[in-house]
């Protein structure tokens, strides 16, 4: 669904809080026309940036990369939830026919997953060696977004448990060109033992980051080293335990503790001022669309509505160098909802209207 012309929405915008008029055309939030064919489209509610999903894999699902079908798929279902911008944290296949179309998310790429070899799930990843870190990094660099990907942990089928996946030097080099490249390095790590190398080395974010022990916060917290928890991907850690268990006791009894002490262990990072975004995991295990039950679910770690609302809305935006408030000039994306998103983040499930570029996309 689309209009022409200009659109008007009047409610209460966030982060602000202040009843505005917003007016759209061309793509972008424009200041109140003189006179031009202005329609209404919405009144009343709370108009919030658009959501952003900033662990997420268009194009990937359990099995690997799919076509564009599925893709066009995945990307819908995460427009429809309100997330209108996606960190696309590692897919083994080329999305970029998504950045020319309109109605769909704005895509913040990392390349593919770099992974150490047989350390990670099949057709997945790059699976290398680390002499070959350095070359995989600068090739994902320049075809990411500003972000790469590391698999930093997995488990080592020899230990019988999660091991670190590269050895300092590689990381060190590894992390040092992609900057020099201006792009950020994430990680995948799960567990404790890889965390001390990759800060060492200058890692920008971790993924998951359920091994954050205490002696970690507040160097994490003075170089703002975020943490994407992906909180509803983790309830699957359980059911990683008892599959592993018979072959695999001693990963599988620390997968149990990491998931018991997942909450912990998040809640110390966050209450230590470590930055925290909302991301699904979506398109692994996982569906697509989930962005707003991940944003409730960063209530339990400490957040209050409005800091897990900034943490999957206008904070992830700003966070991930996209506009981070309604203003003129500003990407017309926004989600309406009935209620005040802070207050009950439970009407995050539930959007009233999502404009995309200046579009009406969905509107109940």
């Amino acid at each position: 669904m689309s209009d022409s012309g200009v659109l008007r929405l009047v409610g209460t915008v966030l982060p602000a809080g202040e009843q505005q008029e917003l007016h759209l055309s061309g793509g972008l939030v424009v200041d109140r026309p003189t006179a031009a064919d202005v329609t209404t489209v919405h009144t009343g509610g709370w108009i919030v940036p658009g959501l952003v999903d900033a662990h997420c894999h268009i194009g990937l699902d359990q099995h690997g990369g799919v076509g564009e079908e599925i893709q066009e798929q995945q990307a819908i279902a995460d427009r429809e939830a309100g997330a209108l911008l996606v960190r696309d944290a590692g897919s083994p296949v080329d999305t970029r026919w998504i950045d020319d179309r309109a109605d769909l998310p704005k895509i913040i790429r990392a390349g593919r997953h770099i992974a150490r070899s047989k350390r990670y799930i099949r057709n997945y990843g790059w699976e290398i060696e680390p002499d070959e870190l350095v070359a995989y990094v600068e090739q994902e660099a320049r075809r990411g977004d500003g972000w790469v990907k590391l698999v930093g942990d997995w488990i080592d089928r020899d230990a019988g448990d999660l091991t670190p996946c590269w050895p300092a030097e590689a990381l060190n080099a590894a992390i040092a060109r992609a900057h020099e490249l201006g792009a950020r390095v994430t990680a995948h790590v799960f567990g404790e033992h890889a965390l001390p190398d990759l800060l060492a080395a200058g890692i920008d974010c971790l993924e998951h980051g359920t091994g954050i022990e205490p002696g970690l916060l507040s160097e994490m917290a003075e170089r703002q080293v975020a943490v994407v928890p992906t909180l509803i991907q983790l309830e699957n850690f359980p059911q990683y335990a008892e599959q592993a268990e018979a072959k695999f006791p001693v990963y599988s009894a620390h997968m149990r503790d990491l998931y018991e002490r997942r909450l912990h262990r998040l809640r110390d990072a966050f209450e230590a001022g470590v930055p925290v975004y909302a991301g699904t995991d979506a398109g692994g295990v996982l569906g697509h669309g989930l962005v707003a039950q991940e944003v409730q679910a960063l209530t339990e770690i400490g957040m209050s509505g409005e800091q897990a609302l900034a943490a999957g809305s206008w904070a992830a935006r700003a966070w991930l160098g996209a506009p981070s408030e309604l203003r003129p000039g500003d990407p017309a994306d926004l989600v309406v909802y009935d209620e005040d998103p802070r207050a009950n983040p439970a009407v995050l499930t539930h959007p009233r209207l999502i404009a995309l570029r200046g579009n009406v996309v969905f509107s109940r």
